[in-house]
């Protein structure tokens, strides 16, 4: 809903608009957890109190910004409220490549300082964007190898990225990329890669599922991203956009390629 505003989220399927529709459908779907904004926790966190993990986004962008080469999020929620919430988790978003990136790196570490010194896991959603980054670079092999890496370095438990493409954006990395022979023709082989950035597999790497897409289309995506070793997807609109038992469906597919059985 911040992101995307609430007809383009949620208007597909209007029973989406209620918060306790996503909350029931991660139950029922038996996910890992539920991440949601400040509002949508709130409503429903007496009502599902101890059913699923909840993650508290702690900030957030919208669409009618004008971020140019410094997009950027505001602080939505705080470690205070996760835990009034019951929420076991925090995440966070960064922009590497935004020239408001390093504030926003500041704000992340002091948030997770806290998160930590209380128990909370900390997700960090890292999706490079802004400065002189092009539009193919955001989802580039070198970059989204690069941003996960820093997520790592940050100190996140579990690091969010989207699947990259096999686009170079940097010269420099090119150059070593070539040399050292990094394979990247696959989506799987490039999955590998971005793992590998994460102090090689130390850290849990879950990848988004991106704008709603054709169900054969998510599912061969999602079997390369198991294939290169990836922890996970957080799936939003590819599934509350869909009609509740369809999305039941898909996420049953999606939790049984995972787990190897399909």
């Amino acid at each position: 809903g911040f992101e995307h505003g609430p007809a383009r989220s949620f208007a597909p399927n209007p029973s989406a608009y209620d918060p306790h529709y996503h909350y029931q459908l991660a139950i029922d779907a038996g996910l890992s957890a539920y991440a949601a904004p400040l509002g949508m926790l709130e409503a429903g966190a007496d009502t599902f109190a101890g059913q699923i993990p909840t993650i508290l986004k702690v900030n957030s962008s919208n669409s009618l910004a004008q971020g140019g080469t410094a997009p950027s999020q505001a602080i939505t929620g705080s470690v205070s409220e996760a835990l009034r919430l019951g929420c076991s988790a925090i995440g966070y978003t960064i922009y590497p490549g935004s020239d408001a990136a390093f504030d926003m790196m500041t704000e992340f570490q002091e948030m997770t300082a806290e998160a930590k010194a209380l128990g909370l896991a900390v997700v960090l959603w890292s999706y490079p964007r802004g400065g002189a980054l092009s539009k193919d670079g955001e989802t580039g092999f070198d970059i989204c190898a690069y941003a996960a890496h820093m997520a790592a370095l940050l100190g996140a438990h579990i690091i969010k990225v989207k699947p990259p493409t096999a686009f170079i954006e940097q010269d420099a990395a090119k150059a070593v990329y070539e040399k050292q022979n990094i394979a990247s023709s696959t989506l799987a082989e490039r999955i590998q890669h971005i793992v590998q950035s994460c102090f090689n597999g130390r850290r849990m790497v879950v990848f988004s599922g991106g704008a709603a897409k054709d169900t054969q289309g998510l599912l061969d995506e999602i079997r390369q991203l198991r294939d290169g070793g990836a922890t996970g997807s957080i799936i939003g609109r590819n599934t509350f956009q869909r009609p509740r038992e369809e999305a039941l469906q898909l996420l049953n597919s999606i939790i049984d390629i995972y787990k190897g059985k399909a």
